[in-house]
């Protein structure tokens, strides 16, 4: 039991670091996955790598409690409009991702979750990182906060983060970019990505949950209970140093490192996975 634990440790660490970074949860996942197998069932295992995400919504939801909850200790009445409004930019964000991943939800993940389209996706998109930064480099944004973002342009983030359903592209990375794309700064695109996050991830959660227990039941062992409790919990408190890290870096520095990251990181599952299989 104690190696179980150890591992759904790791597991936790993983999620709570790549899901905010833009380097791919998937990618690392799939590396995970190779490295680090645990004594669980294949379909627990892929309904968990899903539901492991709740410990990093929750991370999102205490760092910006103030931001996010309406009736938040203080707030004025123009404040609680400014959150209910924000909360419309992020529902409207998440309508075009949260249409394609029910629909096809089945179909990308008999279809993309490989080595091949993650290692692919890690690789282009770290490209584009690469040349969008250096094209936006210097450049005076027109909105600076998520407060100012226009329904409009939350629903052309929300289309960029369609891109995110193809594994190896990442959430994160394709919000932010995107935001930046249509005007966002890079910090408040950041922020953004990470309210954004709570609705998409808690859906694609709940999504997992109910098709397990539809198949397969409620009855989960002894081990998978803890593995899930101790990857939840892991999740969290990582993510909370992640998310903070992250804030402070995108301050101060592009996202080209993180482009130059996911190339390597690609090339090296592409060769790994062509070596051994």
């Amino acid at each position: 039991m104690f190696i179980e634990i150890l591992k759904a440790f790791f597991l936790g660490v993983v999620q709570g670091i790549t899901e905010w970074l833009p380097v791919s949860s998937t990618g690392h996942m799939i590396l995970f996955d190779e490295f680090v197998e645990l004594d669980v069932s294949p379909e627990f295992m892929e309904m968990f790598r899903v539901v492991i995400q709740f410990g990093s919504i929750l991370a999102v939801l205490i760092l910006y409690w103030n931001t996010l909850f309406p009736w938040s200790r203080g707030k004025t009445k123009d404040e609680q409009n400014k959150t209910w409004k924000l909360w419309l930019k992020i529902v409207i964000a998440a309508i075009p991702a949260a249409i394609v991943g029910l629909l096809f939800d089945d179909l990308l993940d008999k279809y993309l979750y490989n080595y091949v389209t993650v290692a692919a996706a890690l690789i282009v998109y770290g490209v584009v990182f690469i040349v969008i930064e250096r094209k936006h480099k210097n450049k005076v944004y027109r909105t600076n906060s998520v407060h100012d973002m226009s329904n409009l342009t939350s629903l052309e983030v929300g289309a960029f983060q369609m891109l995110s359903l193809i594994p190896g592209t990442s959430r994160s990375g394709s919000t932010i970019i995107g935001a930046m794309c249509v005007g966002v700064s890079r910090t408040a695109a950041a922020e953004f990505s990470f309210f954004l996050a709570i609705p998409v991830m808690f859906g694609a959660s709940l999504l997992k949950i109910v098709k397990y227990v539809s198949d397969y039941g409620v009855a989960f062992s002894t081990t998978e209970i803890v593995v899930m409790i101790v990857g939840i919990i892991t999740a969290f408190v990582v993510s909370l140093v992640a998310i903070k890290f992250l804030i402070g870096f995108v301050r101060r520095h592009s996202f080209e490192s993180f482009g130059w990251y996911r190339i390597i990181l690609g090339a090296v599952v592409l060769i790994y996975f062509i070596f051994t299989r």
